[in-house]
């Protein structure tokens, strides 16, 4: 009895064998040593490099949806997802078209990565985290869980975000055409860290080897190697010597 339905000019490395009720498009293709669960959807076209595990549900290349008064979902023409060497992708991720993953990335139960979005080489995405359209993730960095990324946002390197971090990319919380002018996503430089439930607002910057407090709301920018606290988040003292990244 066939239970997945894999397409003829889709190409997979020996050994490689689907779970049950998997659908694998077109011209897809799937690396060696590479295990795919059970009910994965693995869109036409999308590349996943070796010994890459896909665990059960996982939705591979999914095409966006644009709502009629969509801000930031765009029409366009996305090139298939491409997943790099020795990554892990957990139960029910989906991952969009045109996003781009580097090798020994794991992507943890039950997150979204939207599409034109690329996360570099060893970086973690902690359970249900949801990384919108639009996002730069660097190397090494660790979102933990049920973090919020914006559209429009960067993380540099070595970045680590708390769980239930909040971002922004819209002053205007909805109203007026003026907001369309002024999206903009947060930016976290080379080793900033943010802290448990904290909130950046747009536009704002986490400085290198900065720290965000827990609970805090960042209004300004958070300077290179400053702790910030509170709602305001303001300058409290320098991040101590032995915590910054050239002393790990």
């Amino acid at each position: 009895m066939q239970t997945s339905a894999i397409a003829k000019s889709a190409r997979l490395a020996g050994g490689v064998e689907p779970g049950q009720f998997c659908v694998i498009g077109e011209d897809a293709k799937i690396g060696s040593g590479s295990v795919i669960g059970a009910h994965v959807v693995i869109h036409p076209g999308v590349v996943i490099g070796s010994n890459v595990r896909i665990d059960d549900g996982a939705v591979i290349g999914k095409q966006p949806m644009r709502a009629a008064y969509s801000a930031v979902t765009k029409e366009q023409q996305l090139e298939p997802t491409r997943i790099g060497d020795d990554c892990i992708i957990g139960t029910h991720v989906i991952i969009y078209a045109g996003a781009v993953i580097g090798q020994k990335v794991l992507i943890a139960d039950l997150s979204t990565v939207r599409e034109n979005v690329s996360i570099g080489d060893f970086t973690i995405i902690g359970r249900g985290v949801a990384v919108e359209n639009y996002c730069k993730i660097g190397s090494y960095c660790k979102l933990e869980t049920n973090v919020y990324l914006t559209a429009y946002s960067e993380l540099a390197d070595r970045v680590f975000m708390a769980p239930c971090v909040a971002t922004s990319n819209d002053n205007y919380v909805g109203r007026t055409r003026e907001r369309f002018k002024h999206f903009k996503g947060i930016t976290v430089k080379r080793g900033g860290r943010v802290g448990l439930n904290s909130t950046i607002l747009p536009g704002k910057v986490v400085g290198e080897d900065a720290l965000v407090a827990a609970g805090s709301v960042l209004t300004k920018d958070a300077p290179d190697r400053k702790i910030v606290v509170g709602s305001p988040a303001k300058v409290v003292r320098d991040v101590p010597v032995e915590q910054l990244l050239e002393n790990q």
